[in-house]
């Protein structure tokens, strides 16, 4: 597990919705791709279900930084993009399933006009670091 370290929002900057406004970390860096809603055999999982894409999006981050040898622990910084922003309690729903409350990292959530292909509701990218 890396060392990190989350400040709080300081004064005069009110946060928007749950997560750290800044996350402190020392160790090597991870990058992980945009991930959509598709199962292990590349089939989409959810055709217009938020929930459901939201799980599965979680559940392929999970699976690749595992594979980096990290987990939700690691993560100082997720970007949301979705098709539409009613989306988003479905995707905060599935990262509070993986993430507790008190080891949010930084994040940003973006409408999009498309993604990759319009069965897609959301994408989400992570960025993590590892030891210390």
């Amino acid at each position: 597990m890396s060392e990190l370290t989350r400040i709080p929002a300081p004064d005069g900057v009110a946060p928007a919705a749950a997560y750290s406004h800044v996350v402190l970390g020392t160790g090597r860096f991870v990058a992980v791709s945009g991930q959509l809603a598709l199962d292990e055999d590349g089939r989409l999982v959810g055709e217009g279900d938020p929930v459901a894409q939201a799980r599965q999006v979680f559940e392929n981050l999970r699976r690749c930084l595992a594979a980096a040898g990290a987990t939700f622990d690691d993560v100082v910084k997720l970007t949301f993009f979705v098709t539409d922003m009613a989306h988003m309690p479905a995707v905060r729903a599935a990262r509070d399933a993986h993430i507790p409350a008190d080891r949010l990292p930084a994040a940003s959530a973006v409408q999009v006009a498309a993604l990759v292909g319009p069965e897609f509701l959301m994408e989400i990218e992570a960025y993590a670091v590892l030891g210390g």
